[in-house]
């Protein structure tokens, strides 16, 4: 059954077109990156669910790690289109997703188990990504094409959300237009995800686990607080391994 628009929904689409304008204006590619890890659009999309956070949710690491890695891999690995490449990654994402939430269990063994895989999976990025150094760029996409695209994929996603259960809220609503913006400097993009992996599951479990005894809003702020902690020990540590490595 198709969705439709409710009051988070549209503070949804507000918050990511504020989040995506605020990258428009980054130049230095570790910033850049750095903007699309806070956790803003996931927070929103969690309370349009009903606060609910599954092993869907954490999962969903996953395929955003898949659409980062391939739109880069596409793009500037085997020179494809990066429209093409971000339009193929994205309708990818979604097919998994709507496949995999009808199959993963809700229970709280798949939800641990989950965050397990993803911790591993991040730090296997980490070490296998390399630290790139590429040159500041800002590009000049209009703000007349860019809102509208954040409106429409935000909408598709609020109209399918049912169907893709938690892998709503972790798709690169951000990230599409990111992914554009930020075409020469993909490498830097993809340094960022090992760090979300692990920054945003530290914040579901907190959330999974202070929800038993608090409320959703309280146990969102405690999240925020863990998310913002491991993000200040992890950053700066996962960029210098790769740096290290590379």
């Amino acid at each position: 059954m198709i969705s439709h628009p409710e009051i988070w929904d549209f503070i949804l689409i507000a918050v990511v077109a504020i989040q995506a304008g605020i990258l428009s204006y980054v130049a230095d590619p570790r910033k850049k990156s750095l903007v699309l890890v806070f956790p803003f659009p996931f927070t929103i999309a969690t309370f349009s669910l009903g606060g609910k956070i599954d092993a869907t949710n954490v999962t969903g690491l996953i395929n955003l790690a898949i659409f980062t890695y391939g739109v880069w891999l596409f793009h500037s690995r085997m020179k494809i289109n990066i429209i093409v490449s971000i339009v193929f990654f994205a309708i990818f994402y979604c097919i998994c997703g709507i496949l995999l939430a009808r199959i993963l269990p809700q229970n709280e063994m798949a939800f641990w188990v989950s965050c397990l895989i993803v911790v591993i999976a991040g730090l296997m990025l980490a070490l296998f990504t390399e630290c790139p150094c590429e040159n500041p760029y800002r590009t000049d996409l209009s703000p007349l094409i860019k809102i509208p695209i954040i409106v429409v994929v935000v909408t598709l996603l609020v109209m399918i959300k049912k169907f893709l259960s938690g892998f709503m809220t972790v798709f690169p609503m951000v990230g599409v237009v990111a992914a554009y913006e930020s075409r020469f400097m993909l490498a830097s993009v993809c340094r960022q995800i090992p760090v979300l992996m692990i920054c945003l599951v530290s914040l579901m479990m907190t959330v999974k686990i202070f929800s038993q005894f608090f409320s959703i809003y309280f146990s969102f702020l405690s999240g925020w607080i863990v998310f913002l902690i491991v993000l200040k020990l992890t950053g700066s540590f996962l960029w210098n391994l790769g740096a290290q490595n590379g």
